[in-house]
């Protein structure tokens, strides 16, 4: 059922638009309001996948009205109605975010493809919601620590801002989390992350995979090609193990930080991007630079705000925490009942050496739950774990 909200101040046209509204669906429900501020207030109180709204209304305009609505619950499509002589103000409220506007009398087909296109809207802003919902629980930071409490409380004061961020740690602490969890949380949200991992990527090709490249800038080249900054413009990228990339490739990065203008290989015209670089490496790279494998003036563009992830060996309070999500995730995965650690079991899993971290950890849990009894005993994690 699809919940519409009419604020019209005269009564025909409110009586007129509820007619059509309940004809064309029976899973129209339309409620009406006789001003502004009667709107605001049913909004206040409930949820609408759609707001019809005049413009001149006394009390409160309809401009006043879609600010205050936009303010309280930005996902509601608003199309307004514009009198003959309202036209230039319904295409300002098109730039303060409504999604249309129609003119008295409304004529029918217009009308109802602009609601049915409204609605359509809300869904996809609803499914879209559910799915960041699913992702951000891939990147869920498990942990009460002292040291995890204090990431936390970076992620929430740096998120909102562009400052870059450098993300270091050893490998397998989660260090890709804390990178999701800072554009999540960001106004960049809606737009993409793109991951590079600059240890993956061949030293001769890692520049054309960041700033892309023109046909026949080297052999292979058989096609202009965007390259990930393109990609990431509006959003963020994750520049992951940044200390194993090129020294050219740094000089490239470096200026794209400086102006925000990246080239790509081959080519001699600047593009223009934004985009929010977030770093990670488990390399100590002041020692990088003193041994010139790092560029000490793009470390201190990177480091604006730096973040360190902790070893699991120097966080074991949240070993249970760990073990409790790894456990049902896996569970889920498998479509299997979610088995139970022991005590004893937990205990000896805090005292073990996790040199591989995180990761090993779940790849330990897995192996527990795959090869263990029903519920996880000391003597299953004596067999298991160190296999």
């Amino acid at each position: 059922m699809s919940k519409i909200l009419i604020i019209e101040d005269e009564a025909p046209i409110r009586r007129v638009l509820n007619k059509i509204l309940s004809e064309e669906s029976d899973t129209y429900s339309v409620q009406e309001a006789e001003d502004g501020l009667q709107g605001i207030e049913l909004v206040k109180n409930e949820d609408f996948d759609l707001i019809l709204c005049d413009i001149k209304m006394p009390k409160m305009d309809g401009v006043e009205v879609l600010e205050a609505i936009k303010k309280m619950k930005p996902e509601i499509p608003m199309v307004m109605i514009s009198g003959h002589g309202d036209l230039e103000t319904a295409i300002q409220t098109m730039r303060l975010g409504a999604f249309d506007y129609i003119s008295k009398p409304p004529d029918l087909n217009r009308l109802l493809n602009t609601v049915r296109n409204a609605l359509d809207k809300k869904q996809l802003v609803v499914e879209n919601k559910i799915l960041k919902k699913k992702v951000s629980k891939n990147y869920e930071m498990i942990g009460e620590s002292e040291a995890i409490s204090h990431i936390k409380t970076m992620i929430e004061k740096v998120a909102q801002t562009d400052a870059r961020v450098l993300i270091t740690g050893p490998n397998g602490t989660g260090k890709e989390l804390v990178a999701h969890q800072l554009h999540e949380k960001s106004n960049r949200a809606q737009q993409a992350i793109i991951e590079v991992n600059c240890a993956a990527i061949p030293s001769e090709l890692i520049e054309s995979e960041l700033f892309g490249h023109v046909k026949g800038a080297f052999t292979s080249a058989v096609k202009d090609r965007a390259g990930k900054f393109e990609a990431a413009n509006g959003g963020t990228i994750f520049l992951d193990e940044i200390g194993d990339m090129s020294l050219s490739a740094q000089a490239k990065v470096l200026r794209a930080l400086q102006e925000n203008l990246i080239q790509r290989v081959g080519a001699d015209k600047d593009i223009k991007v934004d985009v929010r670089v977030i770093a990670a490496t488990n390399k100590d790279l002041k020692t990088e630079i003193a041994e010139g494998r790092f560029r000490e003036d793009l470390y201190h563009r990177l480091a604006v705000i730096l973040i360190n992830v902790p070893a699991l060996n120097d966080r074991r309070d949240d070993i249970p925490m760990l073990i409790s999500h790894f456990a049902s995730k896996i569970s889920e995965e498998q479509g299997t009942i979610k088995k139970v650690f022991s005590k004893q079991a937990i205990q000896l899993l805090q005292e073990y050496d996790w040199t591989g971290n995180i990761r090993e950890l779940r790849n330990v849990v897995e192996r527990l739950i795959i090869l263990g009894g029903n519920e996880i005993s000391e003597n299953d994690v004596t067999l298991f774990a160190s296999k």
